[in-house]
């Protein structure tokens, strides 16, 4: 009885077995395979993708700086006189060579006139003192012609008085008279130096007559004051009516082809700044623009209290829309070329032999269907942020991995996420 519940129990045990292996051999060999394949995708890890890209670790040196015209000019008054008109007024466009303002001439005018009358009465003198020469050379030809009879005189009596025709007193008279007659010749002659000296002197006296009337007229030009730039109107220092002094306002300019920018920089960051930098400068009254501005100067003097050097910014203006007095926030980039900067995120420890324990990224290379990574050791810098700065090992342009769903290995196969560049 016992033998035959042990048959029994055996014979079951071996149908159950036998059910069991048809079971298994009803399932398809193509469904296996998608079972496969469904597995083998599922352990493929999925990776974020960024490219490496230069930028700064560090933030730049950011200040503080109101907008100036590059050039203020004050115009300024160098007669005195009263201001009788003025063309233009506060935020008015102005061309170099503009007439602006007019100061009252009468007086000017008035001096200008009788150093005119002067120049006049000069020249006359000088007409006479050359007419007073021309008198002078006739009276030394007058002479000449008088001597020169004097000594015929006297040879022609000589010759008689020695024949014994005349006396010796006559021929004594004519030699008196030709003395004479040379003595009135030298002194017809020192007379014409005297007389064209007279000359010089009058004409000297007109030359300086003609310059002071020159700095009468210069002076007169001066009531009307003309724009010594192209640019705006920035102040009215006085109205018209009023009595200008020598060296008094009357207007105050802006050249705005260029703008600069005065910032107070701290003598820390000097090192940092040098003159032709480019900086970056934004402008709240346009938050959408970003301009690029060059250090024209750097103080040679610090403020004494705070220790802060002015430095100053140029930009180019050439729409003029940027005016005076606007807020600008100035940033100085730092000194030192720039290097690939990554996430520390995209950072692994390597498990290489012989790396020393050296830092690693992976390198993706194939396109998004078929991707690949590789392992790079890196040589990092600094770490700002959960930035950090790789020195080494990475180039700019290069796709890496910056996150991971799973630790990779080198050339493993992976997906790109939606978020991959």
């Amino acid at each position: 009885m016992v033998i035959r519940k042990h048959i029994n129990a055996t014979f079951i045990l071996a149908s159950i077995l036998m059910l069991g292996s048809v079971g298994c051999k009803i399932v398809p060999d193509t469904e296996a395979k998608e079972q496969e394949t469904v597995n083998f995708e599922e352990i493929i890890p999925s990776v974020d993708v960024a490219i490496a890209r230069t930028d700064s670790i560090r933030d730049p040196i950011k200040y503080i700086g109101t907008t100036q015209p590059v050039q203020t000019v004050a115009l300024r008054s160098q007669v005195e006189g009263q201001l009788l008109q003025l063309t233009v007024d506060v935020g008015d466009r102005v061309t170099k060579g503009q007439l602006l303002a007019q100061l009252d001439d009468n007086l000017l005018q008035a001096e200008v006139g009788k150093a005119q009358a002067e120049l006049a009465a000069l020249n006359s003198e000088v007409i006479r003192a050359q007419g007073e020469v021309q008198s002078a050379l006739a009276a030394v030809e007058s002479a000449k012609v008088r001597l020169e009879q004097a000594k015929t005189d006297v040879d022609r009596l000589q010759e008689l008085y020695e024949e014994g025709g005349i006396a010796l007193r006559e021929v004594e008279l004519a030699r008196t008279e030709y003395r004479t007659a040379r003595h009135t010749l030298v002194s017809a002659q020192s007379e014409v130096n005297v007389r064209q000296s007279a000359v010089k002197v009058a004409q000297g006296r007109v030359i300086a007559q003609q310059a002071l009337i020159q700095q009468e007229q210069e002076r007169l030009s001066y009531t009307r004051l003309h724009s010594p730039i192209t640019g705006y109107v920035l102040q009215r220092v006085i109205e018209t009516g009023n009595l200008v002094q020598p060296g008094g306002e009357i207007l105050r300019l802006g050249d705005f082809n260029q703008v600069k920018v005065v910032v107070p920089v701290s003598e820390l960051d000097l090192a940092d700044i040098r003159v032709g930098q480019s900086v970056r400068v934004r402008l709240d009254a346009f938050p959408g623009d970003s301009l690029v501005g060059r250090v024209n100067n750097i103080s040679p003097a610090a403020d004494p209290t705070s220790r802060q050097v002015p430095i100053e910014i140029i930009l180019a203006n050439p729409e003029q829309k940027i005016s005076s007095g606007l807020l600008a926030r100035v940033s100085f980039a730092q000194s030192g070329g720039q290097s690939v900067v990554i996430p520390e995120t995209a950072l692994q420890a390597s498990e290489n032999q012989g790396t020393g324990g050296q830092e690693t990224v992976f390198v993706v290379t194939g396109d998004k269907e078929n991707a690949t990574v590789t392992e790079r050791i890196v040589r990092l810098g600094e770490r700002v942020n959960g930035q950090v700065e790789v020195l080494g090992g990475l180039r700019p342009g290069e796709r890496y991995v910056s996150r991971s769903s799973d630790a990779l290995e080198d050339n493993q196969s992976v997906k790109l996420s939606v978020l991959s560049e």
